[in-house]
């Protein structure tokens, strides 16, 4: 039987709920728990249970959780090739646009690798990376601002991530609960896995392929 030529997420508008979290980041980390998992809209198309992402709010910005397991070989990271290096990918839209193909400066992408960098290769890196025929960019946003740690399991790793209102032009829970969202798990075994429409969809840099949070419980 042949693959389908357009993902059958590409047919539907996707919504999910984000709960709000205080405090966000606890010893240097997110550790979110299930009632954070965001659903794996990959069951539209009977693919393999995909990934454990999970993603809390609170004025403060976002916190992120990913669980990858599963692997055999140890993930491939380089701090110099974010693009290319097993990771998380996050798209985000502060403003929730759905009906416009370019990002405007109100779209953000960070990049979380589990690592990279360091000894080995195992320290975990995070940065942001430009959008693709974006209209206008955002503010500047030092990697510096990113907080991310990594924990190597014998079959993957954990990430938890936190990104900080400020490094999220027009973040404003209370005007705006609201949030273009998608990402991608990057890995050279088990391939790319997206929240919404995947390749060949251009869901790198069109906001209206992006999902919605709806940020609940503020």
């Amino acid at each position: 039987m042949s693959e389908p030529l357009v993902s059958a997420r590409f047919l539907f508008r996707f919504a999910a709920p984000c709960w709000r979290r205080e405090p966000l980041w606890v010893q240097r980390e997110a550790g979110l728990e299930e009632k954070y998992r965001l659903p794996d809209f990959g069951e539209l198309e009977q693919r393999s249970q995909g990934p454990d992402v999970r993603v809390a709010w609170s004025e403060a910005g976002l916190a992120i959780r990913l669980e990858m397991t599963g692997k055999k070989p140890a993930a491939w990271c380089r701090a110099t090739r974010p693009a290319d290096s097993d990771g998380l990918h996050v798209w985000i839209d502060t403003r929730n646009v759905q009906n416009v193909h370019r990002a405007s400066r109100f779209c953000h992408r960070f990049f979380f690798l589990p690592g990279g960098q360091g000894k080995g290769d195992r320290e975990p890196v995070a940065g942001m990376l430009p959008i693709h025929r974006a209209r206008e960019p955002h503010g500047p946003v030092s990697a510096k601002m990113l907080h991310i740690r990594s924990k190597h399991l014998k079959d993957g790793y954990i990430l938890d991530a936190l990104i900080p209102a400020a490094a999220l032009t027009g973040f404003d829970p209370a005007e705006h609960p609201a949030l273009g969202f998608t990402y991608v798990v990057l890995d050279r075994e088990l391939g790319p896995q997206t929240f919404g429409p995947g390749s060949p969809m251009p869901y790198q840099e069109d906001p209206s392929l992006w999902a919605t949070l709806e940020l609940v419980g503020g």
